[in-house]
């Protein structure tokens, strides 16, 4: 499928899920990485910027180029952004926790605690206003169970749920390049589509050395497997490496209950 095409069907979901639920406005979390930039664009063109209500949450461990990096997307957007640090909420948890996780948070308690303190701020603003909640994330996190319950998996619909990340990335290039030929700013700031993936929870993170495997790799294997129906031994015989089947498919198995919990997305079959 063509990428004009699967960023259409984006849109299109989206705008017909939120008219079946009868929303007008969006809220979404600006976090100056691709997922999220590629969602602010697909909401502003489905419904406006007026109706598109971006956030961003800065951490402990947020860096200042992609605090930068959410901005220039906004002022690309004609976004009115809205700031709401988490650093005060999570050291209150950090402290509260601290005794009953073993004298300090740390770890994947602290870096979860971080992504759902951001997803309460989210939610209370979609209660307060009547906003939805823009899920970001991507198949290949998805299937991976890269996510944080009650975290990054919140939201009412997610745009971009049925992409793999490489996809995500060649879908954001085409929009890019749909603008600059018109002869308008590219909304996606370029330095989003060359520094490492990473949801910035802790010191240098980057989401494929967490995974241990990178998106390009990840996205082929997850694409045999899941779309082709291959089984390790497949798998293997097309060439993927035996150790990575192996942790890649263990993976996929043992996260099933969070995609139970992830939120509706554009049907899968748009994609074949």
């Amino acid at each position: 499928m063509e990428n004009s095409e699967r960023y259409r069907l984006c849109v299109e979901a989206l705008e017909a899920f939120m008219d079946g639920a009868g929303f007008t406005d969006v809220v979404i979390g600006l976090s100056g990485g691709m997922d999220s930039s590629l969602v602010a664009v697909m909401c502003v063109d489905a419904l406006g910027a007026e109706h598109v209500h971006g956030v961003l949450m800065p951490g402990p461990y947020s860096t200042e180029h992609s605090v930068d990096d959410a901005l220039e997307l906004a002022r690309n957007l004609g976004l009115e952004p809205r700031t709401v640090s988490i650093a005060e909420p999570y050291r209150a948890f950090e402290a509260a926790l601290a005794d009953a996780c073993g004298g300090k948070l740390e770890g994947l308690a602290a870096e979860n605690t971080q992504a759902r303190c951001r997803m309460v701020c989210l939610m209370a603003l979609s209660n307060a206003y009547g906003w939805m909640l823009v899920n970001t994330g991507n198949k290949s996190e998805a299937m991976m169970g890269y996510s944080t319950l009650y975290g990054d998996t919140a939201g009412a619909f997610a745009p971009i749920g049925g992409l793999y990340k490489t996809d995500v990335f060649a879908v954001a290039r085409w929009r890019n390049d749909q603008a600059e030929a018109a002869g308008t700013t590219p909304p996606i700031p370029e330095h989003v589509f060359t520094k490492p993936p990473s949801a910035e929870l802790s010191p240098e993170q980057e989401d494929e050395k967490s995974m241990g495997i990178d998106y390009a790799t990840l996205d082929r294997l997850l694409e045999a497997h899941v779309e082709r129906g291959l089984d390790a031994t497949a798998l293997a015989a097309e060439g993927f490496d035996a150790a990575d089947v192996e942790r890649v498919l263990r993976t996929v198995r043992a996260t099933a209950f969070k995609r139970a919990l992830e939120p509706p997305s554009p049907d899968a079959a748009f994609y074949v």
